[in-house]
């Protein structure tokens, strides 16, 4: 999420700019630069990879000794039609490590909570909630493995995507 107030906020300030009676008075040529400028500045800003913070939090909880789950994971290697299945799968499976989190009361649940919320803002149309591809896997056909495995290989799609 904090990556997504930072695009508004930055498009915002961007609309100002444009929408200002400062704007109209500038010669065409530099309407024209700040033009395209305010048009790059918004793809540099988002070209940053989505998932950052996700990584980040899934770094905080990698070594976490009160987190005792097995949880389905998904392959690293899907195809690409099978990218959004796979994300879903891993943040419906961080659901429920912050389900077994408020009944244990574990101290990473802040950033569990933080990786689930990241999570479902980052992918496009509140897409936790979409159906599969029918060529792809339901997330309970893959293999349950330990919750460190699990992370391991969470964090290896995340960085797969951000390539």
């Amino acid at each position: 999420q904090k990556t997504h107030l930072k695009s508004i906020c930055l498009q915002y300030q961007l609309y100002l700019l444009l929408s200002s009676d400062l704007f109209c008075l500038l010669n065409n040529e530099m309407r024209l630069i700040i033009f395209f400028l305010c048009a790059y500045v918004p793809k540099t800003a988002a070209g940053h990879c989505k998932w950052a913070e996700v990584l980040k939090d899934l770094e905080q909880i990698k070594t976490s000794k009160d987190i005792d789950v097995s949880l389905y994971t998904a392959n690293t290697d899907e195809g690409k039609e099978c990218q959004e299945p796979v994300m879903r799968c891993f943040f419906l499976e961080i659901k429920v490590i912050l389900q077994e989190c408020y009944i244990t009361n574990c101290s990473k649940t802040q950033d569990v909570l933080n990786i689930w919320k990241n999570g479902n803002a980052s992918l496009d149309n509140n897409k936790l909630n979409s159906t599969t591809s029918a060529k792809c896997k339901e997330c309970e056909e893959y293999e349950e493995k330990s919750f460190t495995e699990f992370i391991q290989s969470f964090v290896q799609v995340i960085q797969k995507e951000c390539k």
